[in-house]
C-alpha cells in the first residue's frame, strides 16, 4: 500500500507476479513491511550495510557506550536480531545538561536472504561489525540435466558434445 498526496490508500494486485513464479509466498508480507511508516523507534542505532564481494556482506552499527556484554545477536530463520541492553544498575545520580549519548535498550531486526550465514561479529571503537556470507548449497547451483531417449532408453548426446567428438 502506498500513500499519495491526498493520503488515500492504494492497493496493488500482485497476482500477475505469482503466475510465473514459485516459492515467493513471502513477497506480499515483505512489501507490507516495507510500506509501513517509520514510527521513529527503528532509527536507533544507526547502521550501514555493505556488500564486500559477490557473496560477502557486512553490517556496521554505531553502538557507542555499549560493551560486548550489553549486546546480543540472534540469527533465527531469515531474521537477524541485534539487541542492546545497558548493563549496570538503574539511573545514576549524574545531572546532565545535555544527554546525546544513548543509554537505552534497543532492538534492530534485519531480514536476511536464504543461504546467508552469519560468519562472525566483532566490536571496535563503538562500532559493531556483523560479517555475513552467502553459501548456496551444491544442489541449488546451476547444473546441466542429461536427456535420455524415452523409446530406446539410451542417453542422447547433446549436439555440442557430438561436434567436439568429431
Amino acid at each position: 500500500m502506498l500513500l499519495n498526496k491526498d493520503m488515500e490508500m492504494r492497493t496493488f494486485d500482485l497476482t500477475p507476479l505469482f503466475r510465473s513464479s514459485v516459492g515467493f509466498d513471502r513477497l506480499s508480507q515483505m512489501m507490507d513491511t516495507a510500506s509501513r511508516l517509520d514510527d521513529g523507534s527503528t532509527s536507533f542505532p544507526p547502521y550501514n550495510i555493505e556488500k564486500q564481494g559477490e557473496d560477502q556482506y557486512k553490517i556496521t552499527m554505531a553502538v557507542a557506550g555499549y560493551g560486548i556484554e550489553d549486546i546480543e545477536i540472534t540469527a533465527q530463520e531469515q531474521n537477524l536480531i541485534v539487541r542492546g541492553n545497558k548493563q549496570g544498575g538503574g539511573e545514576d545520580e549524574t545531572v546532565y545538561l545535555h544527554r546525546g549519548i544513548a543509554n537505552r535498550a534497543f532492538e534492530r531486526r534485519f531480514q536476511i536472504a536464504e543461504h546467508i550465514r552469519i560468519a562472525g561479529a566483532s566490536m571496535e571503537n563503538g562500532l559493531l561489525y556483523i560479517e555475513m556470507v552467502r553459501e548456496v548449497p551444491e544442489y541449488l547451483k546451476p547444473r546441466t540435466i542429461e536427456i535420455t531417449s524415452a523409446t530406446a532408453g539410451k542417453k542422447a548426446k547433446p549436439k555440442a558434445i557430438e561436434s567436439q567428438a568429431a
